[in-house]
């Protein structure tokens, strides 16, 4: 019988073998702060879900879910910042999103892009629940409460959102007002991640690799589809172990690698490495990232050569991604400039007034498909 098991009354403080040992030159010997995080139960208590809301979000999530089953003939359109950093520009963002939306939903399900994590290659902008104030500050549960009263705000007023998951504690603070997901290139791989997507209760697209390679991507949807056990943090943010039933509605979305990945060849290649895996052969398309080379203005061009492929029939392509903005470009985040309203401080984006004619023509582009049909 082991001493924790011992029936034995405690042994006295110092004495063998029961002694506390003193860790302090071993143990988070570079941890500089260790600070209280809220409990999501608290937040989600504080800024709860409505009836509304909750209807938006299941529905949308319902659409999407379609579409990857082959019951919706839509397109499913990801647009928005490439990541938010201020809440009354995305909501004026949301705003002009929302009537379009409504206008062309008969041929797209446009979910609005709302980025509060950005995976670094080396250092900077972690994103808007990690520096919320841009200022170095750090203040994680402020981040993670106006992170929350923002996919509120666009739910409410109508738009389904989208958004990445790179921390594995952060979706139980925001998972359910999420109606699509994404799990980055960089990431793709990661077993966590994987993990995660097999649990997460909405759509979830994975990236190919940085490189363009598809096969990471495919093993991730075979993973994610299937029961895991990990271990993570329940709302009252407790550590547990959790048990998923596997995400059916997992699928690839192409960015690009070492060359672009959008075109016709590339899709079918996609699609015939997603066959031999024993997957459904459809991909979502990244217009940004490397497919655009990082020129934002390129992704324009990607669109349109996405739209013809799509009206003359091509069924694969199930979803397109774009990064937009209120004003084209972006900016640097400098101590103590001011910033240029509508302006991304991350990827640059296209134009509000390039990004009405890109859904269009998308739009018009699944309308010519199934005349096809």
């Amino acid at each position: 019988m082991t001493d924790l098991e011992s029936p034995r009354p405690d042994h006295e403080a110092g004495a063998r073998p029961g002694r506390t040992l003193d860790t302090t030159r071993i143990d988070d010997t570079r941890i500089k702060a260790v600070r209280a995080l809220v409990s999501p139960a608290v937040l989600l208590e504080e800024l709860p879900v409505t009836a509304d809301i909750e209807a938006l979000v299941e529905h949308r999530r319902h659409a999407i879910s379609a579409v990857l089953q082959g019951r919706d003939d839509r397109l499913v359109a990801v647009v928005g910042p490439c990541s938010i950093h201020d809440h009354d520009q995305a909501i004026a963002y949301a705003r002009r999103l929302l009537p379009l939306a409504h206008e062309l939903a008969g041929e797209l399900i446009v979910v609005m892009r709302v980025y509060f994590e950005k995976p670094r290659t080396t250092v900077g902008w972690k994103g808007y629940i990690n520096d919320p104030r841009l200022d170095g500050s750090f203040r994680i549960n402020e981040g993670l409460r106006r992170a929350r009263e923002l996919l509120l705000a666009i739910n409410a007023i109508g738009l389904p959102a989208g958004t990445e998951f790179l921390d594995l504690l952060s979706p139980q603070y925001q998972s359910d007002l999420i109606a699509w997901g994404a799990i980055g290139a960089r990431t793709t791989e990661s077993p966590s991640h994987r993990q995660l997507a097999s649990g997460l209760s909405c759509p979830v697209g994975f990236k190919n690799g940085t490189d363009g390679g598809i096969q990471i991507a495919a093993d991730a949807l075979v993973s994610a589809a299937a029961p895991h056990a990990f271990m993570g943090m329940t709302k009252m943010g407790v550590a547990a172990i959790f048990e998923t039933r596997g995400n059916a509605d997992g699928h690839v979305i192409l960015r690009g690698g070492k060359s672009p990945n959008f075109d016709a060849t590339h899709v079918a290649a996609a699609c015939e490495a997603l066959r031999k895996a024993g997957l459904r052969e459809q991909v979502m398309v990244d217009c940004s990232h490397a497919n655009s080379a990082k020129q934002h203005r390129r992704q324009i061009d990607v669109a349109a050569d996405l739209a013809a492929q799509l009206a003359g029939g091509e069924r694969r392509i199930i979803g397109v991604m774009v990064e937009s903005h209120l004003h084209e470009g972006r900016q640097d985040l400098s101590p103590g400039a001011a910033l240029r309203p509508g302006v991304s401080i991350t990827d640059a984006c296209i134009a509000w007034e390039d990004t009405e004619p890109l859904l269009r023509g998308l739009a018009q582009a699944v309308r010519q498909r199934r005349v096809l049909a």
